[in-house]
């Protein structure tokens, strides 16, 4: 157990900008679009 508390004590931690992009609604729409029409792409492209 004392092997992943210390994994977790030494991971990065996100800069405040990083946190502002994850926050935004914006942006988050736009990466849902973006895997949503990938994935069609693909399911269009083997079917």
């Amino acid at each position: 157990m004392d092997t992943a508390q210390s994994h977790i004590d030494a991971a990065p931690l996100p800069s405040a900008r990083e946190l502002r992009r994850r926050s935004n609604v914006l942006v988050q729409l736009v990466r849902f679009l973006k895997i949503n029409v990938s994935m069609y792409l693909l399911a269009k492209r083997h079917h």
